[in-house]
C-alpha cells in the first residue's frame, strides 16, 4: 500500500459535488489553512429526521416498486457502488465523504409504523437496502434495520432485503417467521470469490467465506434466498461466473442474477483512482471493456441496457450467465409474496381476540 492511500477506503478522492456553489479546498500540503477533519478511519455519524421514509422506485429495471433506506452513506465502501451519487444530494462528494459520513434516520420506525397505519396504504412488497446497504457496521450498535424488520413482521407487510453483510444472520428468527408466511425473500451481494480483490474493491464488508455462510444459514432457516452478483467487472471478475454460481447452488441459494457495472458521474472518477492505484497494470484494459459494454462510455443510464449493457462484451457475459443458470438451477423455484396477510395491530391490543 502507498503512504498516501488510504487505508480501509474504497475510494482515495472526494470528486466535486456538482450541487455545491462552493467548497473547501487545501491551499497548502501541509494543511495549514484548514483542520484535517477527513483522516484515515474517521467517520462521523449525524442524525437525520425526514418526512417520509418509503420511496416510491419508478426505474423499470431494479425489480422494486418501493425501497427504504435507514442510512444514508455506507461503511463498506465499495468502489463502484452506485449509490455514491446520491450522497451529493446532502451536500457531500460521492467519494470518501460517501464512507465516512453516514446519515442515520433515526424516525424511520415511527415513519414506516405511520405509513402501515394509513387507511391510504396498500400492502405491497418494500425493499431495505435499495440505495445503501441496512446491515452495514453502524447496525450491530443501532439496530435500526432490526426494528424496521419488527413492524414489517407486525402489520405482516411483504419484505425484500439486499446486503452484503454477514450480520443479517443476527436477524434469522424474525425472517424465519416472515419466510414461513412467503412475507420475505433476501439477495445476497457476492461479488468475487477471490479474498484479495474483496478488500481492495469492497474494504469494509463481509468476507466471501462468511457471506457463503450466510446463504447456507439463511437457506436452512427456510428463508428464501438468492445471490447477487452484482456488479460484473471485465477483467476483474467476469471470469468467475461459472464457479460463483456453482457456490451459490451449492450453499442453498434459490437463484443468481448479475448487473453490469456502470460508472455514473462522480463514480467513475472514484472507481478509475482506485483502479489505476490497486491494479495499474490492468486498469486500461478494465476501463476499455466497460466503456465497450455501454456504447464506449463509462456511464450509462438508459432504462432497459444500463443493468446489462451491451455490445459484445456484455453478450458474451450474458451468455455465460445463461449457461451458468442452466448448469446449477435447472429448476429454479418461484417465489410469489402473500399480500393477503397484511394487518394493522389493534391499538388496544384486545380487539384482536374477536378477528
Amino acid at each position: 500500500m502507498r503512504k498516501d492511500e488510504l487505508k480501509g477506503r474504497g475510494a482515495q478522492i472526494n470528486p466535486h459535488n456538482k450541487f455545491q456553489r462552493q467548497e473547501y479546498v487545501r491551499e497548502h500540503e501541509e494543511g495549514i489553512d484548514l483542520p484535517d477533519d477527513t483522516g484515515e478511519g474517521q467517520t462521523t455519524f449525524t442524525s437525520v429526521f425526514p418526512k417520509t421514509i418509503i420511496n416510491k422506485v419508478t426505474s423499470p429495471d431494479v425489480g422494486m416498486d418501493f425501497s427504504i433506506n435507514p442510512y444514508q452513506g455506507c461503511e463498506h465502501g465499495c468502489t463502484y457502488c452506485y449509490a455514491r451519487n446520491s450522497h451529493q444530494f446532502w451536500g457531500f462528494s460521492a467519494g470518501v465523504d460517501f464512507e465516512q459520513r453516514i446519515l442515520l434516520k433515526e424516525n424511520a420506525v415511527s415513519l414506516l409504523r405511520e405509513k402501515f397505519d394509513s387507511k391510504s396504504w396498500k400492502p405491497a412488497a418494500i425493499t431495505l437496502s435499495g440505495n445503501t446497504d441496512c446491515y452495514q457496521p453502524i447496525e450491530r450498535k443501532l439496530c435500526l434495520t432490526r426494528s424496521l424488520i419488527q413492524v414489517f413482521s407486525e402489520y405482516r407487510n411483504p419484505l425484500g432485503i439486499i446486503t452484503k453483510n454477514a450480520l443479517i444472520q443476527r436477524d434469522i428468527d424474525l425472517l424465519s417467521e416472515m419466510a414461513s408466511q412467503n412475507l420475505v425473500k433476501v439477495a445476497i451481494s457476492i461479488t468475487t470469490l477471490n479474498e484479495e480483490l474483496r478488500r481492495k474493491m469492497e474494504p469494509r464488508t463481509a468476507t466471501i467465506k462468511q457471506r457463503f455462510e450466510t446463504v447456507e444459514k439463511l437457506a436452512a432457516a427456510g428463508i428464501r434466498v438468492s445471490v447477487m452478483m452484482a456488479p460484473i467487472i471485465p477483467g476483474l471478475n467476469s471470469h468467475e461466473i461459472l464457479p460463483l454460481v456453482k457456490e451459490a447452488a451449492n450453499r442453498g441459494a434459490a437463484g443468481v442474477g448479475y448487473t453490469m457495472v456502470r460508472l455514473n458521474g462522480p463514480i467513475a472518477d472514484v472507481f478509475e483512482g482506485w483502479i489505476r492505484t490497486t491494479y495499474p497494470d490492468r486498469a486500461d484494459k478494465v476501463l476499455n471493456q466497460i466503456a465497450d459494454a455501454h456504447g464506449g462510455q463509462l456511464n450509462d443510464s438508459r432504462f432497459k441496457t444500463r443493468m446489462r449493457g451491451e455490445g459484445n462484451y456484455a453478450e458474451m457475459v450474458k451468455n455465460t450467465m445463461k449457461i451458468a443458470k442452466e448448469k446449477y438451477f435447472p429448476n429454479p423455484a418461484k417465489f410469489e409474496y402473500d399480500f393477503s396477510l397484511f394487518k394493522r395491530p389493534s391499538k388496544s391490543g384486545q380487539l384482536d381476540l374477536f378477528q
